[in-house]
């Protein structure tokens, strides 16, 4: 229950924010926004971006070996090798950053992320590195690049698995990190081993595809555990987002009968597009969580009673 304020001032309650915004006062000032997961982010996306494309200009990565080609887009002369398929990945990019801007605003962040913001930042990051890391192989259809593509996507599933067990034992950032560098380890074994498997093709997108898995167990679990309460409709949405993501990625191959190699609307450029959308609905998801009874919305902060 909030009280009226002496001396008629504003009698709305007041949020309870990081001193730091607020200048001491502990009232958050409007619009007041700490910007270090933007620059973070920013400063990724300007220095990844850059050294990726200096790569496949100067040919850093190594010659062109075919990988990735089996992605439908013909190959293109010039140090672009797939144009669509390439570009597409800036959707990571944008991503990220948008993961960035929304952490700025500390008090959206959540339970878990609001104690510990840094993994807001890490995650931008991370997601932001998609594209680059993507970028490489398509770019190039060099060896060096296919495995930069996978190293990507093992940063992500290997964040997504480690911060859903971090939060599913009630442990902190050191158990976290300990889980991160496993998966994202053993990922890169079994796909350095190769092999291939029916649908997912190589190995290593098995790997990839079974530590989300993992991640989303653990995330059912944690909805039905209820304290603290989960956001529900965002981890959906972004569940659903990458199943019609891999639907696409499906008819996106080489032997497929939708594949048209010489047209720039590739299915796996639109699986890019929306495998990144699907990777801001988790951090959404993320940033939802509450203990159990405060509302989600129009109520981030702790009322003066």
């Amino acid at each position: 229950m909030t009280s009226q304020a002496p001396g008629g001032r504003d009698p709305r309650p007041v949020v309870a924010t990081d001193p730091r915004r607020t200048g001491g006062s502990g009232r958050r000032r409007p619009g007041a926004r700490d910007l270090r997961p933007l620059l973070v982010a920013g400063l990724t996306a300007v220095i990844s971006l850059s050294l990726v494309l200096a790569a496949a200009r100067f040919g850093w990565l190594g010659p062109d070996v075919g990988r990735g080609d089996g992605f439908c887009e013909a190959a293109r002369p010039g140090w672009i090798r797939q144009p669509a398929n390439t570009c597409s990945n800036l959707a990571f990019v944008i991503a990220g950053l948008a993961v960035a801007w929304y952490a700025a605003d500390r008090v959206r962040l959540g339970l878990t992320l609001g104690a510990h913001p840094g993994l807001a930042t890490a995650y931008a990051v991370l997601v932001v590195l998609l594209g680059p890391g993507s970028m490489a192989m398509h770019a190039t259809q060099s060896d060096l690049g296919g495995h930069l593509d996978l190293l990507s996507m093992f940063l992500v599933s290997g964040f997504a698995l480690a911060y859903a067990l971090m939060r599913f034992l009630h442990r902190g950032p050191g158990l976290m990190a300990a889980v991160f560098v496993v998966a994202v380890v053993l990922g890169m074994a079994v796909h350095l081993r190769g092999g291939s498997v029916a649908v997912l093709g190589h190995l290593g997108n098995a790997a990839f595809a079974a530590q989300l898995w993992v991640a989303v167990g653990l995330e059912v679990a944690l909805i039905r555990r209820r304290s603290p309460r989960q956001d529900v409709w965002f981890g959906l949405a972004s569940l659903a987002t990458l199943t019609l993501a891999f639907v696409i990625w499906t008819t996106g191959q080489r032997d497929h009968a939708w594949c048209n190699p010489d047209t720039l609307l590739q299915q796996h450029g639109a699986w890019h597009v929306l495998c990144a959308v699907a990777a801001y609905l988790l951090f959404r998801h993320y940033a939802a969580e509450r203990a159990a009874g405060i509302p989600d919305a129009g109520n981030r902060g702790a009322q003066r009673q």
